[in-house]
Protein backbone atom coordinates (compact mmCIF):
# COMPACT_ATOMS: atom_id res chain seq x y z
CA UNK A 1 0.00 0.00 0.00
CA UNK A 2 1.41 3.29 -1.18
CA UNK A 3 -0.12 6.41 0.06
CA UNK A 4 1.42 9.86 0.42
CA UNK A 5 -2.14 11.22 1.78
CA UNK A 6 -2.41 8.46 4.13
CA UNK A 7 1.38 9.00 5.27
CA UNK A 8 -0.02 12.09 6.46
CA UNK A 9 -2.16 10.92 8.83
CA UNK A 10 -0.39 7.76 10.33
CA UNK A 11 3.43 9.01 8.73
CA UNK A 12 5.25 5.70 8.16
CA UNK A 13 2.26 3.77 5.44
CA UNK A 14 4.63 0.81 5.49
CA UNK A 15 4.87 0.30 8.83
CA UNK A 16 0.93 0.81 9.54
CA UNK A 17 0.12 -1.44 7.00
CA UNK A 18 2.20 -4.20 8.20
CA UNK A 19 1.10 -4.32 11.88
CA UNK A 20 -2.23 -2.07 11.93
CA UNK A 21 -3.65 -2.07 8.60
CA UNK A 22 -6.76 -4.44 9.96
CA UNK A 23 -5.40 -5.90 12.32
CA UNK A 24 -5.83 -3.53 15.40
CA UNK A 25 -6.70 -0.39 16.34
CA UNK A 26 -4.20 2.32 17.12
CA UNK A 27 -3.59 6.12 17.58
CA UNK A 28 -1.48 8.54 16.03
CA UNK A 29 0.06 11.97 16.79
CA UNK A 30 0.71 13.51 13.56
CA UNK A 31 3.10 16.98 13.82
CA UNK A 32 1.12 18.54 10.80
CA UNK A 33 -2.48 17.47 9.89
CA UNK A 34 -5.05 20.19 9.00
CA UNK A 35 -8.32 19.06 8.71
CA UNK A 36 -10.21 19.87 5.38
CA UNK A 37 -13.84 20.33 7.76
CA UNK A 38 -13.45 21.87 10.90
CA UNK A 39 -16.35 24.13 13.19
CA UNK A 40 -15.69 27.30 11.53
CA UNK A 41 -16.61 25.24 7.84
CA UNK A 42 -19.95 24.06 9.63
CA UNK A 43 -20.75 27.07 10.51
CA UNK A 44 -20.11 28.51 6.57
CA UNK A 45 -22.27 25.79 5.09
CA UNK A 46 -25.27 26.80 7.69
CA UNK A 47 -24.36 30.30 6.93
CA UNK A 48 -24.97 29.13 3.28
CA UNK A 49 -28.42 28.10 4.22
CA UNK A 50 -28.45 25.20 1.60
CA UNK A 51 -27.37 22.29 4.31
CA UNK A 52 -30.06 19.44 4.47
CA UNK A 53 -31.17 16.51 5.50
CA UNK A 54 -29.74 14.09 4.77
CA UNK A 55 -26.74 15.61 4.95
CA UNK A 56 -27.47 16.50 8.54
CA UNK A 57 -29.12 14.46 11.26
CA UNK A 58 -29.14 14.36 15.20
CA UNK A 59 -29.09 11.51 17.42
CA UNK A 60 -28.61 10.25 20.74
CA UNK A 61 -27.07 6.86 21.95
CA UNK A 62 -30.41 5.74 23.98
CA UNK A 63 -31.90 5.03 20.91
CA UNK A 64 -34.33 7.40 21.58
CA UNK A 65 -35.07 8.92 17.24
CA UNK A 66 -34.82 12.68 17.37
CA UNK A 67 -37.30 14.03 14.58
CA UNK A 68 -35.92 15.61 11.54
CA UNK A 69 -38.48 18.93 12.47
CA UNK A 70 -36.45 19.21 16.10
CA UNK A 71 -33.11 20.46 14.03
CA UNK A 72 -34.19 21.45 10.53
CA UNK A 73 -37.22 24.11 9.50
CA UNK A 74 -39.08 24.54 6.45
CA UNK A 75 -38.88 27.40 3.43
CA UNK A 76 -41.30 28.30 0.72
CA UNK A 77 -39.99 28.27 -2.57
CA UNK A 78 -42.17 29.71 -5.32
CA UNK A 79 -45.48 29.03 -3.30
CA UNK A 80 -44.34 25.13 -2.49
CA UNK A 81 -42.99 24.45 0.88
CA UNK A 82 -39.89 22.22 1.35
CA UNK A 83 -38.67 21.11 4.22
CA UNK A 84 -35.63 19.69 5.70
CA UNK A 85 -33.05 22.51 6.01
CA UNK A 86 -30.76 23.31 8.88
CA UNK A 87 -31.60 25.08 12.01
CA UNK A 88 -28.61 26.13 13.66
CA UNK A 89 -30.52 27.40 16.60
CA UNK A 90 -32.27 24.31 16.94
CA UNK A 91 -29.05 22.50 16.26
CA UNK A 92 -27.01 24.03 18.51
CA UNK A 93 -29.97 23.55 21.82
CA UNK A 94 -30.11 19.64 20.99
CA UNK A 95 -26.49 19.78 21.67
CA UNK A 96 -26.66 21.96 24.49
CA UNK A 97 -28.96 19.12 26.03
CA UNK A 98 -26.69 15.95 24.73
CA UNK A 99 -27.18 15.07 21.00
CA UNK A 100 -24.99 14.40 18.64
CA UNK A 101 -24.74 16.33 15.41
CA UNK A 102 -23.71 14.41 12.51
CA UNK A 103 -23.40 15.20 9.19
CA UNK A 104 -23.30 12.48 6.57
CA UNK A 105 -21.16 12.74 3.41
CA UNK A 106 -19.34 15.09 3.64
CA UNK A 107 -17.41 14.84 0.84
CA UNK A 108 -20.08 15.22 -1.91
CA UNK A 109 -21.38 19.19 -0.56
CA UNK A 110 -17.32 20.19 0.93
CA UNK A 111 -15.01 20.37 -1.93
CA UNK A 112 -11.84 20.62 0.67
CA UNK A 113 -12.87 17.37 1.65
CA UNK A 114 -13.97 16.06 -1.17
CA UNK A 115 -10.51 16.39 -2.75
CA UNK A 116 -9.14 14.65 0.30
CA UNK A 117 -11.13 12.01 -0.49
CA UNK A 118 -10.46 11.54 -4.20
CA UNK A 119 -6.93 11.72 -3.39
CA UNK A 120 -7.37 8.49 -0.91
CA UNK A 121 -9.33 7.22 -2.47
CA UNK A 122 -7.56 6.62 -5.76
CA UNK A 123 -4.21 6.27 -3.82
CA UNK A 124 -6.19 3.26 -2.08
CA UNK A 125 -8.38 1.70 -4.90
CA UNK A 126 -11.10 1.83 -2.36
CA UNK A 127 -14.39 3.98 -2.09
CA UNK A 128 -13.78 6.53 0.65
CA UNK A 129 -16.25 8.56 2.38
CA UNK A 130 -16.18 11.38 4.65
CA UNK A 131 -18.45 12.27 7.98
CA UNK A 132 -18.48 14.90 10.59
CA UNK A 133 -19.69 14.51 14.21
CA UNK A 134 -20.11 17.09 17.04
CA UNK A 135 -20.67 15.98 20.33
CA UNK A 136 -20.94 18.01 23.95
CA UNK A 137 -19.03 16.55 26.84
CA UNK A 138 -20.71 13.47 28.06
CA UNK A 139 -22.86 12.84 24.71
CA UNK A 140 -22.38 10.04 22.82
CA UNK A 141 -24.16 9.92 19.59
CA UNK A 142 -23.68 6.19 18.90
CA UNK A 143 -23.78 2.94 20.76
CA UNK A 144 -20.94 0.23 20.58
CA UNK A 145 -21.11 -0.71 16.96
CA UNK A 146 -19.60 -2.27 14.36
CA UNK A 147 -19.04 -0.68 10.59
CA UNK A 148 -18.38 -2.48 7.28
CA UNK A 149 -15.23 -0.26 7.23
CA UNK A 150 -11.76 0.50 8.05
CA UNK A 151 -12.28 3.96 10.17
CA UNK A 152 -9.84 7.10 10.46
CA UNK A 153 -11.03 9.85 13.27
CA UNK A 154 -9.16 12.79 12.79
CA UNK A 155 -9.96 14.93 16.15
CA UNK A 156 -11.31 18.40 14.77
CA UNK A 157 -12.12 20.30 18.60
CA UNK A 158 -12.26 19.79 22.35
CA UNK A 159 -12.12 15.84 23.90
CA UNK A 160 -13.50 12.58 22.80
CA UNK A 161 -13.17 9.70 24.23
CA UNK A 162 -12.62 6.71 22.35
CA UNK A 163 -13.14 2.41 23.41
CA UNK A 164 -12.58 -0.06 20.51
CA UNK A 165 -13.18 -3.80 21.37
CA UNK A 166 -12.05 -6.56 19.34
CA UNK A 167 -13.01 -8.05 15.97
CA UNK A 168 -16.15 -10.37 15.18
CA UNK A 169 -15.61 -13.59 16.06
CA UNK A 170 -17.80 -15.53 13.26
CA UNK A 171 -17.64 -14.60 9.52
CA UNK A 172 -21.23 -14.20 9.30
CA UNK A 173 -21.09 -10.87 11.02
CA UNK A 174 -23.67 -8.08 10.57
CA UNK A 175 -22.35 -4.10 10.91
CA UNK A 176 -24.29 -1.99 13.43
CA UNK A 177 -25.73 -2.00 16.62
CA UNK A 178 -24.73 -4.63 19.28
CA UNK A 179 -26.38 -6.30 21.63
CA UNK A 180 -25.68 -5.54 25.46
CA UNK A 181 -24.47 -9.20 25.80
CA UNK A 182 -22.44 -9.21 23.37
CA UNK A 183 -20.18 -6.44 24.24
CA UNK A 184 -16.67 -7.84 24.04
CA UNK A 185 -13.33 -6.98 26.37
CA UNK A 186 -11.59 -3.16 25.03
CA UNK A 187 -8.86 -3.06 23.11
CA UNK A 188 -8.00 0.40 23.08
CA UNK A 189 -9.43 3.20 25.92
CA UNK A 190 -7.81 6.42 24.27
CA UNK A 191 -8.79 10.45 24.49
CA UNK A 192 -8.24 11.88 21.57
CA UNK A 193 -7.01 15.98 21.43
CA UNK A 194 -7.33 18.22 18.69
CA UNK A 195 -4.72 16.89 15.87
CA UNK A 196 -4.69 13.49 17.05
CA UNK A 197 -6.15 10.25 14.71
CA UNK A 198 -7.76 6.64 15.82
CA UNK A 199 -7.68 4.12 13.27
CA UNK A 200 -10.44 1.56 13.98
CA UNK A 201 -9.81 -1.78 11.64
CA UNK A 202 -13.21 -2.84 9.96
CA UNK A 203 -15.62 -4.68 11.85
CA UNK A 204 -14.13 -3.75 15.40
CA UNK A 205 -16.29 -3.11 17.74
CA UNK A 206 -16.36 0.89 18.94
CA UNK A 207 -18.18 3.90 20.84
CA UNK A 208 -17.03 7.38 21.69
CA UNK A 209 -18.06 9.93 24.75
CA UNK A 210 -17.64 13.77 24.22
CA UNK A 211 -14.82 14.28 26.82
CA UNK A 212 -14.17 18.35 27.56
CA UNK A 213 -16.09 20.76 25.64
CA UNK A 214 -17.77 20.70 22.15
CA UNK A 215 -16.01 17.69 20.52
CA UNK A 216 -15.88 17.47 16.76
CA UNK A 217 -14.36 15.20 14.62
CA UNK A 218 -13.54 13.81 10.60
CA UNK A 219 -14.20 10.31 10.17
CA UNK A 220 -12.95 8.96 6.84
CA UNK A 221 -14.46 5.28 6.13
CA UNK A 222 -12.61 3.24 3.79
CA UNK A 223 -14.72 0.69 2.19
CA UNK A 224 -13.55 -2.68 1.42
CA UNK A 225 -14.97 -5.39 -1.55
CA UNK A 226 -18.21 -7.19 0.07
CA UNK A 227 -19.33 -10.56 -0.96
CA UNK A 228 -21.80 -8.85 -3.63
CA UNK A 229 -19.09 -6.91 -4.95
CA UNK A 230 -17.21 -10.30 -5.76
CA UNK A 231 -20.54 -11.43 -7.14
CA UNK A 232 -20.85 -8.67 -9.39
CA UNK A 233 -17.73 -8.71 -10.79
CA UNK A 234 -18.06 -12.71 -11.12
CA UNK A 235 -20.79 -12.36 -13.48
CA UNK A 236 -18.66 -9.08 -15.58
CA UNK A 237 -16.09 -11.93 -16.22
CA UNK A 238 -18.42 -14.27 -16.97
CA UNK A 239 -20.13 -12.00 -19.66
CA UNK A 240 -17.08 -10.64 -21.48
CA UNK A 241 -17.30 -11.45 -24.96
CA UNK A 242 -21.39 -13.12 -24.91
CA UNK A 243 -22.97 -11.97 -27.86
CA UNK A 244 -26.85 -12.35 -26.97
CA UNK A 245 -29.63 -9.98 -27.82
CA UNK A 246 -30.60 -8.11 -25.14
CA UNK A 247 -34.95 -9.24 -25.67
CA UNK A 248 -35.04 -12.55 -27.43
CA UNK A 249 -38.59 -13.58 -29.01
CA UNK A 250 -40.42 -16.25 -28.11
CA UNK A 251 -39.81 -19.90 -26.49
CA UNK A 252 -37.89 -21.07 -28.91
CA UNK A 253 -35.39 -17.94 -29.03
CA UNK A 254 -35.15 -17.86 -24.96
CA UNK A 255 -34.25 -21.70 -25.09
CA UNK A 256 -31.50 -20.90 -27.99
CA UNK A 257 -30.49 -17.96 -25.51
CA UNK A 258 -29.95 -20.00 -22.06
CA UNK A 259 -28.11 -22.35 -24.19
CA UNK A 260 -25.64 -20.07 -25.51
CA UNK A 261 -25.85 -18.50 -22.38
CA UNK A 262 -24.51 -21.74 -20.58
CA UNK A 263 -22.12 -22.70 -22.58
CA UNK A 264 -20.25 -19.39 -22.37
CA UNK A 265 -20.31 -19.81 -18.72
CA UNK A 266 -18.81 -23.04 -18.72
CA UNK A 267 -16.42 -22.27 -21.28
CA UNK A 268 -15.01 -19.24 -19.09
CA UNK A 269 -14.84 -20.60 -15.94
CA UNK A 270 -12.32 -22.49 -16.98
CA UNK A 271 -10.33 -19.33 -17.66
CA UNK A 272 -11.14 -17.12 -15.07
CA UNK A 273 -8.74 -17.38 -11.76
CA UNK A 274 -9.89 -16.27 -8.43
CA UNK A 275 -7.46 -12.98 -8.69
CA UNK A 276 -9.67 -12.18 -11.83
CA UNK A 277 -12.23 -11.79 -9.88
CA UNK A 278 -10.61 -9.98 -7.25
CA UNK A 279 -8.80 -7.58 -9.37
CA UNK A 280 -12.22 -7.24 -11.48
CA UNK A 281 -14.07 -6.07 -7.93
CA UNK A 282 -11.43 -3.68 -7.47
CA UNK A 283 -11.54 -1.87 -10.51
CA UNK A 284 -15.40 -1.60 -10.42
CA UNK A 285 -14.87 -0.08 -6.67
CA UNK A 286 -12.27 2.53 -8.49
CA UNK A 287 -14.89 3.79 -10.99
CA UNK A 288 -17.73 4.85 -8.49
CA UNK A 289 -18.31 7.63 -8.75
CA UNK A 290 -15.96 10.14 -6.56
CA UNK A 291 -15.75 14.15 -6.49
CA UNK A 292 -11.96 14.47 -8.13
CA UNK A 293 -10.91 17.54 -8.92
CA UNK A 294 -10.07 16.66 -12.41
CA UNK A 295 -13.76 15.28 -12.71
CA UNK A 296 -15.01 19.41 -12.11
CA UNK A 297 -16.38 20.76 -15.11
CA UNK A 298 -15.02 24.48 -15.77
CA UNK A 299 -16.50 27.04 -13.18
CA UNK A 300 -19.34 29.34 -14.02
CA UNK A 301 -16.58 31.89 -13.96
CA UNK A 302 -14.45 30.41 -16.69
CA UNK A 303 -17.99 29.60 -18.46
CA UNK A 304 -18.52 33.26 -19.01
CA UNK A 305 -15.20 33.97 -19.45
CA UNK A 306 -14.69 32.05 -22.39
CA UNK A 307 -18.46 32.05 -23.89
CA UNK A 308 -17.97 34.50 -26.41
CA UNK A 309 -15.36 32.59 -27.96
CA UNK A 310 -16.37 29.09 -27.52
CA UNK A 311 -19.27 28.77 -25.84
CA UNK A 312 -23.14 28.97 -27.90
CA UNK A 313 -21.83 32.65 -27.25
CA UNK A 314 -19.96 32.42 -30.37
CA UNK A 315 -21.82 30.76 -32.30
CA UNK A 316 -25.11 33.33 -31.52
CA UNK A 317 -23.29 35.82 -32.19
CA UNK A 318 -22.19 34.98 -35.45
CA UNK A 319 -25.74 34.12 -36.75
CA UNK A 320 -26.25 37.52 -35.34
CA UNK A 321 -23.68 39.23 -37.27
CA UNK A 322 -24.57 37.24 -40.45
CA UNK A 323 -28.17 38.33 -40.12
CA UNK A 324 -27.35 42.01 -39.84
CA UNK A 325 -25.12 41.83 -42.88
CA UNK A 326 -28.20 40.47 -45.14
CA UNK A 327 -29.94 43.20 -43.59
CA UNK A 328 -28.05 45.79 -44.85
CA UNK A 329 -27.44 43.85 -48.10
CA UNK A 330 -31.10 44.24 -48.47
CA UNK A 331 -31.66 48.13 -47.31
CA UNK A 332 -32.56 47.48 -43.70
CA UNK A 333 -35.59 45.52 -44.27
CA UNK A 334 -36.65 43.81 -41.71
CA UNK A 335 -38.01 40.18 -41.91
CA UNK A 336 -41.65 39.92 -41.96
CA UNK A 337 -43.73 39.16 -38.82
CA UNK A 338 -45.27 35.88 -39.61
Amino acid sequence: MESPTLAGWVGDVKAFTGRQWQREPAVFTPETLAAPFDLDALDAAFDGGLLRTPYLEMVRSNKVTVPPAAYTTSRVVNGTTYDGFADRTKVVGLLQAGATLLLRCVDQWHRPTGDLVARLSEELDRRVEAFFFVTPAGGQGLAVHRDDADVFVLQVAGRKTWYVHDAPTVADWSPGELPDDEHSPRLLHSVLEPGSVLYVPRGYAHHAVGAAGLSAHLSLTIRDISLQDLRTALEHCLSEGLDLPPRPLGEAAIADACATLLGHVRAKLDTIEPEDVRLAARAAQARRPVATPQAHPQTLAETARNWETDGPGARLTGLASVGRTWRRLRGGAERPAR
